[in-house]
């Protein structure tokens, strides 16, 4: 069984096989090595076990899978030498981060950060069904072809869906990542996006204000009212004759936040057909702008992105 990456834009088609491996997980016994002072428990392990993405090392601490002298800690356990470590792993993950070399689209890159223009229609990580194709497959290959012995392990710092395109911030380092990690956290970074949607948005600019939460049962996510509280902001850039243009600022960070927050208010994001959009080519969701500090040097950094030619 196999599958195909395709980007319009970019203009190349990936074929890769997908893996069908069914493996057990194994138990590893480690005694943290002399020189380690206070590091955080997901970052010895990120080190450790190079290969397997972060994802599924916060997945096996959360879980309980992890245990630091005896007691299970959570991920931001200080470790230290001589502390015993055991935990389960399923070395076989290791291929989700085996480098690809395909095209990858920079816009910015330096010794701490890179910034990458993703295409539609592509993952940024493997997940437990892709595991090949992705952003990061390809990062792994860009940042490490040479570096010799040093490893480069590429750092999300967020996320785009599959569908969306546009500017994804990457780190090249534990440091870079930690640092704008908390920069996100703490909402001092600034994404804009641009949204083609259905009807003519009557107001010039507006905020929408709506909880977000997941039904269990259709496993989705929507507008709820014990969600988590969430706020976009719009403005109108075009109106056509069916649709308008708009610029999306999602203050909060919700999972499908711009999807549900346009579905809610009358005015679904075209090509997103499970909430009303008509069919496309493509969803048209694009990361068009992106404002933050540096890692190191602490200076703004402001990148764009072209908006996608939209019928």
């Amino acid at each position: 069984m196999s599958r195909k990456a395709v980007d319009q834009n970019v203009g190349f088609a990936l074929q890769v096989e997908s893996p069908r491996i069914l493996s057990v997980p194994q138990k590893h016994e480690i005694t943290v090595p002399e020189g380690v002072v206070r590091i955080r428990l997901e970052e010895y392990l990120f080190e450790r076990f190079r290969g397997l993405s972060r994802m599924y090392i916060r997945d096996v601490i959360r879980s309980g899978q992890c245990e630091v002298n005896g007691r299970i800690e959570n991920k931001g356990k200080r470790v230290s030498s001589g502390d015993f470590l055991e935990i389960e792993l399923d070395q076989d993950r290791e291929s989700a981060m085996v480098p690809q070399e395909f095209p990858l689209t920079i816009v910015y890159e330096d010794n701490e950060i890179i910034v990458i223009d993703k295409p539609a229609g592509m993952l940024v990580h493997p997940t437990h069904r892709e595991k090949s194709g992705t952003i990061l497959n390809a990062l792994n290959h860009h940042l490490n072809q040479e570096n010799g012995e040093k490893f480069v392990r590429p750092g999300l710092v967020h996320r785009l869906d599959k569908e969306t395109s546009g500017l994804l911030l990457v780190a090249k380092s534990t440091r870079a990542h930690r640092i704008l990690a908390r920069h996100f956290r703490l909402k001092s970074v600034e994404k804009r996006y641009v949204a083609l949607v259905e009807g003519l948005i009557k107001d010039k600019k507006g905020t929408i204000e709506a909880p977000i939460g997941r039904f269990a049962k259709e496993k989705s996510w929507g507008v709820k009212p014990d969600g988590k509280p969430a706020e976009t902001r719009f403005n109108v850039l075009e109106r056509r004759e069916d649709s308008t243009l708009v610029e999306l600022e999602p203050i909060t960070g919700r999972t499908n936040q711009l999807r549900i927050h346009c579905a809610a208010i009358g005015h679904p994001i075209v090509g997103d057909i499970k909430r009303g959009g008509r069919e496309s080519e493509r969803l048209c969701l694009h990361a068009s702008s992106l404002l933050f500090r540096h890692p190191t040097s602490g200076n703004e950094v402001h990148l764009q992105s072209a908006q996608p030619k939209w019928s």
